[in-house]
């Protein structure tokens, strides 16, 4: 017996304008899944990307007031993350900034 599948419900709420606009186009169904060789390529290619991105090699000690990192971990903790998770997660997005 096949199993049935149920479509997730239509989403209302974006990230923003290019969230909405990519949603919007899958949903017009301007999205083709890529032949099977090219797709393994792309992940190939895409998964030694995000290793090289993602890849932590230097550590740093800082000193910050109690206040500061108590309110970080409180923050951490409303987002269902490690405190230090978030903690380089705020210092990737101001050092990527332009």
């Amino acid at each position: 017996m096949k199993k049935k599948y149920r479509l997730p419900p239509k989403i209302t709420e974006f990230y923003d304008d290019e969230d909405r606009e990519m949603y919007e186009s899958i949903e017009r169904g301007e999205w083709k899944p890529l032949p099977k060789k090219e797709f393994e390529a792309m992940k190939k290619r895409l998964e030694e990307a995000a290793r090289y991105t993602m890849r932590k090699d230097t550590s740093i000690s800082i000193r910050l007031s109690a206040a500061d990192l108590n309110g970080i971990k409180a923050k951490a903790m409303e987002e269902g993350l490690p405190y230090q998770t978030l903690i380089t997660s705020i210092i990737h997005k101001y050092a990527q900034k332009s």
